[in-house]
């Protein structure tokens, strides 16, 4: 089909060539452009739908190709030179040290600050005797120290591990095994968390950062040694290059323990090209990051260009939705970061004059609800939002340009599906495994058609690679061969999305999360969406639960309702105006608040172990019989449901 297309493309061409030549050549020239009209005709008439989406698509298209070759052509430069964001550092604390880099909480730090503390964390850590190839956990909350500490550590070719904040005891101690780390920084703050794991840090150096008090038990006043290090650029035997690890990054941990992703300097820096270039971003603009700094969107993200491009960030501490704009209006900050259910939060606050008296023009995140999209678009007078698919160890990364609601990626209808670095597969509901045809390829999904989407692996190029975990087992779980064509392989995201006719992606669910009932398979994420809109933008997850003698699993809500305040005959009335019955929960579960990871992410996994017994619950649970009103589930009432008494 793809070749039968560009032929078309060709012949139309040659038509419009014959029609210019038709005055020069006469009859001969008009014979061939009635043949090729001809051929064109039949063409046209079958493609004519293909040719309407290219057409439509165009100024979409040439925007993004345009701003993909020119992140395209610097990658490729900075595989050529051996480039490493410590060099890039340098030189641009060399040519402009007083540039701000980096603002925090009122204070600014100049590129020439930036450098001269990771020199002196450079200094230390060489003394000590630390080498390339050498781990060092990081545990700290947001501030300009942060990313200065990782930098220092990286002159050396060492890699920083950056660890969660809200990790402690056994997932804390795992994250340090894991990665093999010699030393743990730790803020102050943090203390606490150290102190619980100590038995399980008998051979890690402790160096605890931003107190000048003592330090007991073996732990090391990094403040105090810093101030007598030196901070000029350190001389190594061993300097790290393009390929070389930077960074450790932990995947969120919602379905089990974390998994270390390999971040070498490629990755760092394709990061850099993308965000600058695909985002379009200015010399003149300022990010603000209130971001935790050890998630991909926040450290890398939301840091790459203050080190590379001269674009500063606004550090905070953690988000706050009252702080959110009137920060961006103090710092001027004409760029700004969200993820998971940050724009949620934001839009339920009370209506102030701040929410449109700033500066921005472009958002920048993941997990921007499509439910909320336009609402928090109008509110906010948000001229840009760039919706980024991704994660910190795959290589299925897309981005929304163009402000299309909900979409959270396209690839260019131009090009054909060949080129394309993504696709979606078709999945086995049931255990979310590639359905193959019948030469034992995978199957790409139809427009529309959930799917898994895949990024297909491309070794040597650092936009297509896959770098994996440091878990060897885990990596190979995430990669599937054979894909389209014999010897390929490709990244399994673990999330069904789906494509419509003009390449746009749109997020579905994670596929440990949708689940069956009646048939159909319900899209958790959807179906989240929907209930938290119609609560009032309630804190709301959504799983499915198993009831004895039901196939599949029933829909279930937990609801953040702490003053009991929720009106259920409307809840259940927009419920019924907005979902599928098959999607409206049966059961509610009512709690004072739900459990978030640091990026702002709900977990559902211990929620949905726990089910609906009233038995075992405190919270209080509801029960919607057909199209009825939710009754609170009494010990009788939950005897009818497992009994199969009560109509589901």
């Amino acid at each position: 089909m793809e070749v039968r297309l560009a032929l078309l493309v060709l012949a139309v061409v040659g038509s419009l060539m014959a029609a210019s030549l038709s005055s020069r050549f006469g009859l001969v020239a008009r014979i061939v452009q009635l043949g090729l009209a001809a051929a064109v005709v039949p063409l046209v008439w079958t493609y004519h739908r293909k040719l309407y989406i290219i057409i439509r698509t165009l100024p979409r298209d040439i925007k993004f190709l345009y701003r993909y070759v020119n992140a395209h052509r610097e990658t490729k430069q900075y595989a050529r030179n051996n480039t490493t964001v410590m060099k890039l550092f340098r030189e641009r604390a060399r040519q402009h040290p007083e540039k701000p880099c980096f603002i925090f909480e009122d204070q600014t730090w100049t590129n020439a600050d930036i450098d001269k503390y990771s020199n002196r964390i450079a200094s230390v850590f060489k003394n000590a005797g630390f080498v390339k190839g050498d781990a060092v956990a990081l545990l700290m909350f947001n501030k300009p120290e942060y990313v200065a500490t990782w930098l220092g550590l990286g002159k050396l070719g060492v890699i920083t591990a950056l660890i969660n904040t809200n990790l402690r005891q056994k997932s804390l101690a795992h994250c340090l095994t894991v990665a093999k780390v010699k030393a743990i920084i730790f803020a102050d703050e943090l203390t606490s968390a150290i102190d619980e794991i100590l038995e399980s840090l008998p051979n890690i150096q402790r160096y605890r950062q931003g107190s000048d008090a003592p330090c007991t038990g073996g732990t090391i006043n990094l403040n105090e040694i810093m101030s007598k290090a030196s901070d000029e650029q350190p001389l190594i035997d061993q300097e790290p290059g393009y390929k070389d690890n930077l960074l450790y990054i932990y995947t969120s941990g919602t379905t089990g323990l974390p998994k270390a992703a390999q971040f070498p300097n490629s990755r760092y820096l394709l990061v850099q090209t993308a965000t600058y270039h695909m985002l379009g971003l200015r010399n003149n603009d300022i990010v603000y990051n209130p971001i935790p700094l050890y998630h991909m969107s926040g450290g890398i993200v939301g840091t790459v260009c203050a080190l590379t491009k001269g674009i500063p960030s606004v550090l905070r501490t953690k988000f706050s939705v009252s702080a959110y704009w009137t920060d961006c209006i103090k710092y001027n900050c004409t760029i700004t970061q969200y993820i998971g259910e940050m724009c949620r939060y934001l839009l339920s606050a009370p209506a102030r004059p701040e929410d449109s008296a700033h500066k921005v023009r472009l958002m920048v995140g993941n997990g921007m609800r499509p439910q909320i999209w336009q609402s928090f678009v109008n509110r906010f007078k948000i001229e840009q939002v760039n919706e980024v698919y991704g994660s910190s160890e795959g290589n299925a990364n897309i981005v929304n340009v163009d402000n299309t609601v909900g979409a959270v990626g396209f690839v260019p209808s131009i090009l054909p599906k060949s080129l394309h670095p993504v696709a979606i597969i078709r999945v086995n509901p049931e255990n979310c495994e590639p359905i193959r045809d019948s030469r034992g390829f995978c199957i790409r999904a139809q427009p529309n058609e959930p799917g898994m989407f895949i990024g297909l692996i491309k070794q040597g190029d650092a936009a297509r690679e896959f770098n994996g975990y440091l878990d060897k087992e885990a990596s190979k779980k995430k990669t599937i061969e054979n894909v389209f064509i014999k010897g390929d392989k490709a990244f399994l995201t673990g999330d069904i999305l789906v494509q419509d006719v003009y390449g746009y992606f749109y997020f579905k669910d994670r596929t440990g999360d949708t689940f069956r009932w009646k048939g159909e398979n319900v899209a958790t994420a959807e179906v989240e969406g929907v209930v938290s809109n119609v609560a009032g933008y309630r804190d709301t997850t959504v799983y499915g639960v198993q009831v004895p003698g039901m196939e599949g699993r029933a829909g279930m809500a937990a609801i953040v309702d702490p003053e009991s305040l929720l009106d259920f005959k409307a809840l259940a009335e927009g419920l019924d105006k907005a979902l599928p019955s098959y999607a409206r929960p049966i059961f509610l579960r009512i709690v004072k608040e739900l459990e978030l990871t640091g990026t702002f992410k709900l977990k559902k996994i211990n929620l949905q172990k726990e089910g609906f017994d009233p038995n075992k619950i405190q919270d209080k649970v509801y029960f919607r019989s057909g199209n009825k009103e939710y009754v609170e589930v009494t010990p009788e009432i939950y005897e009818e449901i497992i009994s199969g008494a009560a109509k589901l």
